[in-house]
């Protein structure tokens, strides 16, 4: 999710759903130990797949951020442990009532972006945290009226 979320940064989402399953097969089924070990030559072979986002930036913040997430998992047992860390286990739930009301980011998700940058990822400003925690289910801001609620 966290290569797609960095992806999506200045395109639509759209494109990158539509290209979904593109980045799954290129980054070998978001493998973070196959991720990590990608070389110069990989990273020539993805700038040339016409099914991904071509952005050498990108490309190279993907496997930088396998890298990171691998130690984090090493140190917190999983990434999931490390994220749900910010909140003591608990979704964050806004209770909207209004789409105009969904903020772009919040104090989470700057919180969030500052450690993943410490630790070493790309990417990850608190626009696209912020995103990435909505995604996941830490932060919920289905409207109150929202069925899926």
């Amino acid at each position: 999710m966290l290569v797609l979320e960095g992806m999506q940064a200045g395109v639509s989402w759209n494109l990158i759903l539509k290209k979904e399953e593109n980045f799954r097969r290129a980054f070998d089924g978001f493998d973070p130990n196959a991720v990590a070990a990608y070389d110069g030559q990989k990273v020539e072979e993805l700038l040339h797949d016409e099914g991904i986002i071509r952005n050498r930036g990108k490309i190279n913040a993907a496997i930088s951020n396998a890298r990171a997430f691998l130690k984090v998992r090493e140190e917190f047992g999983t990434f999931d442990a490390f994220i749900w860390s910010f909140t003591d286990g608990k979704t964050v739930d806004h209770r909207l009532t209004d789409g105009k009301e969904m903020p772009a980011k919040d104090a989470l998700s700057e919180k969030v972006s500052a450690e993943l940058k410490r630790r070493g990822f790309k990417f990850v400003g608190p626009t696209i945290v912020y995103s990435y925690l909505q995604g996941i289910g830490v932060i919920n801001d289905h409207l109150i009226s929202c069925e899926f609620r």
